[in-house]
């Protein structure tokens, strides 16, 4: 890809997660904000697989080691919440679609909307874990521009691990997992809370997905690499 290509995908990325986590905090701005938000978020998500075609034209090509066939398990997997997403968003619509003439299907579509709300999430951090490689690499090439120090990997290794550990915590005590394993059909919004907090715990929160799909990734190439050898 060019490098304005590479540019224009990288801007795309950065996009799509500052619009992820306006979503997430949609007790802060409301219902028509947040409409249009997500319909902008779908419109990115589409220009992002329209940017990346060419990973569909390689699917039945080359091999497929155990990191390519869990970034194809994974995106599989992301691609199916943002269909549920945009499908429980029209039908809840009251601003960006409320001149379609659906009725019907509420309660399933907000059960539907909650759970691939907070999979999508998940998922999303996982996705920048697993590329995150290409992260660091443009950090050390355009930033440190020689190979970074002991000291530097062990530092960086530091921070993430206190992110991912606080990233935990925040996961536990908003009590995640009952939106992702549906124990609970509603969601608990609290409109008095500092939205830095909220947003703080989020960024944590995908710190901690984007930390262990990172090191996920790492092993798999270890794990591919013995098998070649």
């Amino acid at each position: 890809m060019s490098r304005p290509g590479v540019i224009a995908r990288r801007i795309l990325d950065a996009g799509m997660t500052l619009v992820l986590l306006f979503l997430m905090g949609y007790q802060f701005w409301g219902d028509a904000a947040h409409e249009w938000a997500g319909t902008g978020m779908f419109v990115l998500f589409l220009a992002h697989h329209a940017l990346n075609a060419g990973w569909y034209r390689r699917l039945p090509r080359g091999t497929y080691t155990p990191l390519r066939a869990a970034r194809l398990v994974l995106n599989g997997l992301l691609l199916l919440c943002m269909a549920g997403l945009m499908v429980s968003g029209v039908l809840l619509s009251r601003h960006v679609f409320a001149f379609l003439p659906l009725r019907g299907g509420l309660s399933f579509a907000r059960l539907l909307h909650m759970f691939t709300s907070y999979w999508g999430f998940v998922l999303m951090s996982l996705h920048l874990g697993l590329h995150w490689g290409m992260v660091t690499g443009a950090i050390r090439t355009r930033v440190l521009r020689k190979p970074p120090s002991r000291a530097y990997k062990r530092l960086t290794l530091l921070a993430g691990a206190g992110i991912a550990l606080y990233g935990w915590f925040a996961f536990v005590r908003r009590n995640l997992s009952a939106y992702l394993l549906l124990t609970t059909e509603f969601v608990f919004l609290d409109f008095g809370e500092p939205v830095a907090r909220f947003y703080l715990d989020y960024l944590a929160m995908m710190g901690a997905g984007i930390f262990i799909a990172h090191g996920a990734s790492k092993l798999l190439q270890k794990l591919s690499k013995q098998k070649r050898d």
